[in-house]
């Protein structure tokens, strides 16, 4: 990594820099110029200098140059002007030098820009890419907050710089030099006295700004800490909460940001007192000007259009001056923090990127067998993991890796994944170092997994297929302005010094899985899923899932036949009638009333209770049909109920579980308003306590909360007033309120909502449970499942994962391993979150699953239960970091030695 901003500015942009480079210098032409010409019109056309005759005129824009040996050559001769129209003529021509002088600095500044964009985003990439360069080791020492802070916040000003790298000193240097060198040649004295003060400047306020330098260095490290910090915390709440270090926490962070003030304090004084110095230097200078030029001018040795002209063209000269000096400072802080960017990034040994290279070409499969010779891995104490263990694995084997913890055997679990790197020995194929082979070798032919599993932010599709995406397979297609615009990014991408490749590609290679392509990847998912046992959790997400109906057409065109084949397969079993169909004329009493009341789905976010709730239509409706005095009374006597019945239990106390209406929260607050509302009276309550208070009747369940406040000629009201509710309901409230309709899908409800077409009744437990699974087998009978499971993969996993239980995700990490088919398998104890029963099963699953089809790739199993090595054909037991033990089942299992007492 170049250690220098400065040289790697320069070795990268080069040709870029010395072409705005030469547009800065023919920029001074007319810099130059527009000092001069003031002095000309008030001398001339205004003082009258050259026009003392009656009628005199001056040549306007002679254009001759005198070449050697040839002579003078006119160009163009020029027009004779009087006095008034040489004042206009000169005006004009100040007025274009205004004008294009802006557009140089138009010119040059957008320039500027787009190359310092571009250097911001090669900077960017390149630190990304050493990231995924740095080796196994150097992310035990890093965090990953404050490594993501220096890439998007510490880099940014050295983007800014880029452009102003080069650029900027010649500018600005060019365009004070440019008004100095004016002023000299109009007095000498007065050049000599703005000479003077840009020295003073030039020199002491950037010794002053050295102080800046360092306190802007300490602000910078104190925030990427804070920064660390802020992660570890979030990283870590569950052990903060577990403990009770919260205010410890607090503590430490007020004592940062404690640390953080006085540094910016520090930063903010001595920086507004060298601008203090820098705006009095800046202004004193005029004042010499008036003083002295105007003594000069009083004595005849100066003209007033000179004088005119010194005071403009120094107007100029602070300016470029004080940016010149703010670009100095930008210098020596980007180069700072270019420093400590290169401190951080300048890790060695890197991974050679040439392991990293992308190849879209079919891998072959791994024959050679896995050789460990004399390996040693240590911890970062020192500590031996491993201890000189030398081992054949061959190809088509199953070894057991077992062994107390600490033994060694995770450590060498991780070597033979490549996530530790060996002190000493190595493990070879076919005579390469694992090291050394292509990520393409040994992330597509070798499969790695552990406890510890990361899923990026995403759906359980996208990380499931995650192992499969190691090249674009499959450009997509892009027509007109998409292709003009994909275009252009290729080309500002080589620009940048960044890979053209494009993210919108199909990047999974599903010839590697087994399937053809996107149409029948599932075909290859399935089998995966049972074996990991995690069909039935993805099934759940799918049956609490709303279904796109344009994506899944023939699962919504079946649904009227899950909902009589379910009808049926629930006659034939004892659940009989423990699903209350929707029937539009009838009241379901094991739906809320509310679902009674509207009998269909609300479209969200579009349209929520609380809207509905506003509408015109839906309060009208309730004042036509009298209903809003009777769920109000009726929910004037659930809080009663409730508030007498649970005002006394602990929050945490189970039977809150039971309340759908109102929370242990809500009873202090139903409770006072019940003692405000003593006359029960409709009309003297307030919309917003109204509201309150029928809410609770909206979320009654008799069956459920057994208060008896459904009547027969209640639920007969709130049918009828469900019907006039639907025969007049406008347009606006149509578009977002989807009808239950027993021949339709309801793309609103949930897919389990859907095939029910009913409510659950309370009465049976485990019900639902049984219902899952009957539906889980009505899907495979009418060849719907694979649709299921598209749905339920579509679910979004969260930050890391963290949406799913821990068991899910390893079952999940388990499956995107097994996905990639590999040659040879290494699982270090992947499956710690379950219980013993189910990684027993789910081993057996996997081994007699990868060695059915007949490929016969190498497994090697780091086992939490020694008593599951006798599927293996192979065992190795770890101690001390040493392989003491090694040979078959029959033959450990019988000899008096430490895989014995394992097994006891």
């Amino acid at each position: 990594m170049e250690k220098s901003l400065a040289r790697y500015i320069w070795s990268n942009t080069r040709l870029q820099q010395l072409w705005i480079l030469t547009v800065v210098a023919v920029s001074m032409i007319p810099y130059f110029l527009s000092f001069d010409l003031p002095k000309q019109i008030v001398n001339g056309p205004i003082q009258g200098l050259g026009f003392e005759g009656e009628g005199a005129t001056q040549t306007f824009m002679r254009l001759s140059y005198t070449f050697p040996v040839i002579g003078e050559v006119e160009f163009f001769k020029g027009l004779q002007l009087d006095r008034l129209q040489m004042l206009m003529g000169l005006s004009l021509v100040f007025l274009a030098l205004v004008v294009l002088n802006g557009l140089f600095k138009f010119y040059i500044n957008t320039y500027k820009g787009r190359l310092g964009e571009r250097m911001l985003r090669r900077i960017r990439f390149e630190l990304i890419d050493r990231v995924l360069r740095f080796p196994p080791s150097h992310f035990k020492r890093v965090k990953s907050a404050e490594i993501a802070t220096m890439i998007k916040d510490e880099v940014e000003p050295m983007g800014g710089f880029t452009g102003d790298a080069f650029v900027s000193p010649a500018l600005l240097g060019g365009q004070a030099l440019t008004a100095l060198a004016f002023i000299i040649v109009q007095n000498f004295w007065l050049g000599m006295i703005a000479a003077a003060i840009v020295g003073v400047q030039a020199v002491v306020i950037p010794r002053m700004r050295k102080r800046l330098l360092e306190l802007g260095r300490q602000r910078q490290l104190t925030a990427r800490e804070l920064s660390g910090r802020v992660g570890e915390i979030v990283d870590g709440i569950g052990t903060i909460h577990g403990n009770d270090t919260s205010n410890f926490e607090r503590a430490d962070i007020a004592t940062r940001l404690g640390l953080i003030f006085s540094i910016r304090y520090d930063l903010y004084q001595w920086k507004f007192l060298v601008k203090f110095l820098n705006n009095f230097l800046a202004q004193v200078t005029p004042f010499l000007f008036y003083a002295i030029g105007g003594y000069l001018a009083l004595q005849g040795r100066l003209d007033i259009g000179q004088l005119v002209a010194v005071i403009s063209a120094y107007k100029d000269l602070p300016g470029p001056l004080k940016e010149l000096i703010d670009w100095d400072q930008m210098r020596q802080d980007v180069q700072v923090k270019y420093q400590q960017v290169y401190e951080q990034f300048n890790v060695e040994p890197l991974i050679d990127g040439k392991i990293q290279d992308i190849s879209s070409e079919t891998i072959g499969a791994l024959t050679a067998p896995l050789v460990v010779t004399n390996l040693t891995v240590s911890d970062d104490s020192g500590a031996r993991l491993v201890d000189h263990v030398s081992v054949e694995i061959k190809p088509n084997e199953t070894v057991a890796v077992v062994g107390p913890n600490s033994s060694g055997a995770e450590a060498f679990a991780e070597a033979l994944g490549r996530l530790v790197w060996p002190d000493s020995g190595r493990v070879t194929i076919d005579g390469h170092d694992l090291l050394d082979l292509p990520e393409s070798i040994t992330g597509r032919r070798m499969s790695y997994a552990s406890a510890d599993a990361y899923f990026f932010h995403g759906t359980l599709r996208d990380n499931l297929l995650y192992g499969l995406k190691h090249a674009p397979m499959r450009d997509p297609q892009y027509d007109g302005k998409e292709a003009l615009e994909a275009k252009w990014h290729a080309e500002e991408a080589v620009k940048a010094g960044n890979p053209t490749m494009d993210i919108n590609s199909d990047w999974v290679d599903y010839q590697a899985a087994g399937a053809t392509g996107p149409e029948d990847i599932l075909t290859a998912i399935r089998p995966v899923l049972d074996a990991v046992l995690i069909s039935q959790d993805i099934l759940d997400l799918a049956l609490r899932s709303t279904v796109n109906t344009s994506v899944h057409v023939t699962l919504a065109g079946h649904i009227v036949d899950l909902r009589t084949a379910l009808r049926k397969r629930m006659q034939e079993s004892e659940l009989g009638n423990i699903v209350v169909p929707f029937d539009f004329d009838a009241f379901n009493p094991q739906a809320t009333v509310g679902e009674n009341l509207l009998f269909g789905s609300m479209k969200r976010p579009m349209m929520n209770n609380r809207r509905l709730a506003a509408h015109p239509y839906f309060q009208a409706l309730f004042r036509d049909t009298g209903l809003s005095d009777d769920l109000y009374a009726m929910g004037l006597e659930i809080a009663e109920n409730a508030v007498e019945l649970f005002h006394d239990l602990p929050p945490d106390h189970p039977f809150f579980q039971q309340l759908t209406f109102m929370t242990a929260d809500d009873i202090p607050t139903y409770q006072a308003l019940l003692q405000k509302l003593q006359s029960r009276r409709f009309d003297d309550a307030t919309p917003e306590e109204r509201s309150a208070i029928i809410r609770l009747s909206f979320a009654y369940i008799e069956p459920r909360h057994r208060f008896g406040l459904l009547t027969d000629a209640l639920m007969a009201k709130i049918v009828s007033a469900r019907k006039q509710f639907h025969e007049n309901i406008p347009d606006d409230l149509s578009a977002v309120i989807e009808r239950y309709d027993p021949e339709d899908f309801i793309s609103s409800a949930s897919l389990m909502d859907n095939v029910l077409f009913g409510r659950i009744a309370y009465q049976q437990a485990d019900a639902s449970d049984r219902i899952r699974a009957i539906m889980g087998d009505l899907f495979d009978s009418l060849e719907l499942f694979d649709d299921v499971l598209s749905i339920g993969l579509e679910f979004d996993v969260g930050s890391g994962g963290k949406r799913l239980t821990m068991a899910q995700r390893q079952k999940l990490n388990l499956a995107r391993a097994l996905l990639k088919r590999s040659d040879y398998f290494v699982f270090n104890r992947p499956l710690s979150a379950l219980d013993q029963r189910v990684q027993d099963q789910i081993t057996r699953n996997v081994v007699e699953g990868l060695h059915k089809e007949g490929e016969q790739p190498a497994i090697i199993w780091v086992l939490s239960n020694a008593k599951l090595a006798e599927i293996f054909d192979r065992i190795l037991l770890f101690d001390r970091g040493a392989l003491a033990e090694a040979g078959n089942f029959p033959e450990l299992s019988e000899q008096n030695g430490m895989f014995k007492e394992l097994l006891s």
